[in-house]
């Protein structure tokens, strides 16, 4: 059985600011002493491991926190891509959260934001399949798609993706 370590890409200027990028390719702002505290904690953890592959999705933020880590050598894999969140990109997931009535914490494959939630579960199971054959594998990602993986493990859908919250410059482990 796989075992996946996820690290969530470093902050950016929007994460600070609260706003949903999605697809929007915008890079990792400066590096805070919190920050490279943290990478130097969490490198500590990585580093007891062997890594068969390591991964990011094609936005730039994930692959300047795979390098900000000392990963230069790395995967570009679009099926980690964060999900598009269509007109919400560039609002607060309050917006969201209201205008979808809730439904974006209860209910997510309901919604069709920039890309369906039903595509975006689908291509999140195509991830898990695709690597299933390696043992560990290192993946620097995004909040919604590391959310939608763990409920995709734990519940064999996304409907519980989004009770969880995935801290930037964090690791979890599925």
């Amino acid at each position: 059985m796989s075992k996946f370590f996820f690290v969530r890409h470093l902050p950016t200027e929007w994460n600070k600011s609260g706003l949903l990028q999605g697809s929007i390719n915008i890079p990792i702002s400066k590096l805070s002493v919190e920050d490279k505290t943290k990478i130097t904690s969490n490198i500590d953890v990585l580093r007891q491991h062997k890594f068969d592959i390591v991964l990011t999705s094609s936005l730039i933020r994930a692959q300047q926190t795979a390098n900000e880590y000392g990963y230069k050598s790395f995967k570009i894999e679009p099926l980690l891509d964060e999900l598009n969140f269509g007109k919400y990109e560039g609002k607060s997931k309050t917006d969201l959260i209201k205008e979808s009535n809730g439904q974006w914490i209860e209910n997510p494959s309901s919604l069709i934001l920039g890309e369906s939630m039903q595509n975006f579960e689908k291509r999140l199971k195509s991830f898990f399949i695709s690597y299933r054959a390696y043992k560990k594998i290192l993946v620097f990602g995004h909040g919604a798609v590391i959310r939608g993986l763990i409920s995709i493990k734990n519940e064999k859908n996304i409907a519980m993706m989004n009770k969880n919250e995935i801290k930037n410059n964090s690791i979890t482990v599925i």
